[in-house]
């Protein structure tokens, strides 16, 4: 099992945004994390990537507790995040900003290797490697924030709300991009708001609701969910 969240509670002050939850990801799946808005997605992410200390519970990577690591050494150690809103370098170029990615690599050849890839995998990011990145569109600027994480060479990508804000051509090429990443190695932990896309390509997903839990299956499971298709679906 790469990744096991148990009993994981985290507070914004008094507000307890997670309450106790607990899921896991197997080495080669997408699961998604589906929900409406403040059910705890984000604040869970968060606290795999380091950016915020649970109050309580553990978190494992490769069987290793990592709640209190710090974010450089859960990058290092090979989990990546795409945050929600993509948060790309402006000011920088397209090639500087996927520099950045791969800022605590060591392995310098296979990092050529991998800018190779993220050119192959995202052909207009090659074509505009020198404009600034803030001049992309902001279907462009996912390709380069999920591009950035990539050069990290995770073994598991956390992935906040790629769609958000997109035209429906770019979703359908983002989640076409998803299950790429999948089938060429890196496990995919998934938020997302269209919780059908979402949960058309999740080997298994889990439904939060204000801070818990409280259903889960495989993907086409809760697809066909009563309580999910009226809460998420528009059932």
């Amino acid at each position: 099992m790469l990744l096991q969240v148990k009993d994981l509670s985290v507070n914004y002050g008094v507000i307890q945004a997670v309450k106790g939850i607990n899921f896991e990801v197997n080495e080669g799946e997408i699961v998604s994390l589906i929900g409406a808005n403040g059910a705890g997605k984000s604040t869970t992410l968060h606290a795999i990537s380091g950016l915020i200390r649970p109050k309580a519970g553990k978190i494992l990577y490769n069987d290793r507790e990592i709640q209190k690591e710090s974010s450089q050494k859960i990058v290092s150690g090979g989990i990546s995040q795409v945050p929600e809103g993509r948060h790309i370098f402006p000011g920088l170029s397209v090639m500087e900003n996927l520099q950045m990615g791969a800022f605590l690599r060591k392995d310098r050849d296979k990092v050529k290797k991998d800018y190779a890839n993220i050119f192959e995998r995202f052909p207009v990011l090659e074509e505009r490697k020198n404009q600034d990145a803030a001049t992309l569109s902001g279907g462009e600027q996912q390709m380069l924030a999920m591009g950035r994480a990539l050069m990290a060479a995770p073994k598991l990508l956390l992935l906040d709300e790629p769609s958000m804000g997109l035209a429906p051509i770019f979703i359908n090429e983002i989640f076409d991009i998803i299950e790429e990443i999948k089938r060429n190695g890196t496990t995919v932990l998934l938020i997302e708001q269209n919780a059908a896309k979402a949960l058309s390509i999740a080997d298994r997903g889990y439904v939060l609701s204000v801070g818990k839990i409280v259903l889960s299956g495989t993907g086409a499971e809760l697809l066909s969910n009563d309580a999910v298709q009226k809460a998420y679906l528009g059932g």
